[in-house]
């Protein structure tokens, strides 16, 4: 599925109007007839108190829609106007209008005084107040709301996205919202789908309002739900070289389990034969570890990292194979930092960089633009500053604009880790990954990640789609240790441990506890 940017949705609100000539009071009424029908959907309507909440323009619209359908279907709205109500203009106006004449409480909300006595009193509360519309902090009146409603204990339905939320980024403006479910018009906002306001949302729904699939399915639109192709059958006369050949260039003094979870992850997660360059000091403590790798010793610096020295040696293995990995655990020594320029350049077979890898590149990103093979870096929002030159408090603010202008400008795929990681493509497109939590912010857990995605190129998918089906994997097998043992304490082996099941579960079917979530919102 698609996702949209609030100018998007402005666009194609624009397009289905005057291009289309569908009234704008049409959308209006599909829009609320959407939320009514999830309203319906989260408890009895006749007889009930509902408690609406809306404010200026179509947001405050499309509640006075919902407002007149639970009237007619034997509910008691109750409408509080948050805002000046003389400044309702188009379909917004006509829909106060139509409800002015109808026996349904309306007042414009000038305080607070006794609203917890009402909210107290309702069923549910509709959130209609801001919408995407929403540029500054929340403040004064309108704070208030939110904090009353927030504190009520009721069922809360928000109209397009939770108010307080901005619409681009996910990111709270003062207060928000947390809704018990969220149905939002045409197609998910960005802020739908990161954190926090994914979080804020509750379950969320998506209505196309009619709009024609011209408009919705538009190539125009860059950025989806990361929902990659399935995996191409296992091949059961296969060899272990039928399902790909990986070689990981990793580890260092003191970093024994990164290169030991990238080339395990690969195993894990069905890729063939998994080769580990590693200094041959510690090499004989990660084959304790992972017997099944293979290990190829290399000559380390005077502080225990791979020498430039193995620079030809490597080169050669790695054009050889199918995909080559650079990073994990690799050490910021000098002259390993200058290996990994060095075979950036020159390798030309697909290739990832993660983690110190990604640090030796940051300050020539031309070394990645001139590679002719796909390259994927894998940075957390740390290296993402440093490949971007953001500060991470800026970045965190614009994760999705960030990823989205990198990866076109490195030509490279960039996966920027996190809670609802992003892969952005070098032609521009991002796509939002619904699986994964929090749990999985510990540390080796991206090294998992990087051998995850090579094992899918392994297995024959494309660099795109193997990106694409290695994160959201990693984020299932993440998702799939919290349902076994909950987010707390958990650690990259308990990831790597339940690879395998969740390649079972992407070959049979998700469980239910996951299989909604990872469907994207629910069509209304």
């Amino acid at each position: 599925m698609k996702v949209s940017q609030v100018d998007q949705m402005r666009a194609m609100d624009r397009a289905a109007i005057e291009d289309y000539g569908i009234p704008e009071d049409i959308l209006m009424e599909n829009a609320g007839h959407a939320a009514f029908t999830v309203l319906e959907q989260m408890g009895p309507i006749q007889g009930c108190r509902f408690l609406l909440f809306c404010g200026l323009g179509n947001n405050g619209g499309d509640g006075f829609v919902v407002a007149r359908k639970i009237h007619s279907a034997g509910g008691q709205p109750k409408v509080l106007i948050v805002g000046d109500s003389e400044k309702f203009g188009g379909a917004a106006r006509r829909n106060l209008d139509i409800l002015r004449r109808l026996p349904v409480d309306i007042r414009q909300l000038d305080n607070t005084v006794g609203l917890a006595v009402e909210l107290a009193h309702c069923a549910s509360v509709v959130d209609a107040m801001f919408g995407t519309g929403l540029a500054r902090e929340v403040a004064g009146l309108q704070r208030e709301v939110i904090e009353a409603v927030n504190a009520c204990g009721k069922p809360i339905l928000s109209v397009d996205i939770p108010s307080g939320v901005q619409g681009d980024t996910g990111q709270v403006l003062g207060c928000a919202i947390q809704a018990t479910h969220t149905v939002t018009f045409g197609l998910p906002k960005i802020g739908n789908l990161l954190y926090p306001g994914f979080a804020l949302g509750g379950r969320l729904h998506v209505s196309h309002i009619s709009f024609p699939p011209a408009l919705h399915r538009s190539d125009a639109l860059k950025v989806a739900i990361n929902t990659p192709p399935p995996l191409p059958p296992r091949v059961s006369t296969g060899h272990k070289g039928s399902f790909g050949q990986a070689l990981f260039i990793a580890g260092a003094a003191g970093y024994l389990g990164a290169p030991c979870f990238a080339a395990m992850s690969y195993l894990k997660a069905g890729g063939g034969y998994s080769r580990l360059a590693a200094p041959v000091a510690i090499t004989p403590f990660i084959a304790m570890k992972g017997s099944e790798i293979v290990f190829l010793p290399q000559p380390s610096t005077a502080t225990g990292s791979i020498a430039l020295s193995n620079r030809d040696t490597l080169l050669e293995l790695a054009n050889g194979l199918d995909m080559t990995v650079i990073g994990p655990g690799l050490s910021l020594e000098t002259e390993t930092q200058q290996l990994v320029r060095d075979l950036t350049t020159a390798i030309d077979r697909p290739l990832l960089l993660d983690g110190d890898g990604i640090t030796a590149i940051y300050q020539e990103p031309d070394l990645v633009r001139k590679r002719r093979a796909p390259t994927v870096l894998t940075p957390h929002p740390g290296e993402m500053s440093r490949l971007t030159g953001r500060s991470i408090d800026a970045l965190e603010k614009d994760r999705l604009g960030t990823v989205q202008r990198a990866a076109a400008d490195m030509n490279a795929y960039i996966v920027l880790k996190g809670a609802h990681s992003l892969i952005g493509c070098p032609d521009g497109r991002v796509f939002i990954n619904l699986s994964g939590n929090s749990g999985m912010a510990s540390a080796g857990s991206g090294d998992v990640l990087t051998g995850t995605i090579a094992a899918m190129h392994g297995l024959g998918l494309n660099m795109e789609q193997a990106v694409c089906k290695g994160v959201f994997l990693h984020g299932a097998a993440g998702d799939l240790a919290a349902l076994k043992q909950g987010e707390d304490g958990m650690t990259a082996q308990d990831i790597l441990d339940l690879l395998p099941q969740a390649l079972r579960y992407e070959r049979e079917g998700w469980p239910a506890q996951l299989s909604q979530r990872y469907a994207g919102p629910l069509p209304v």
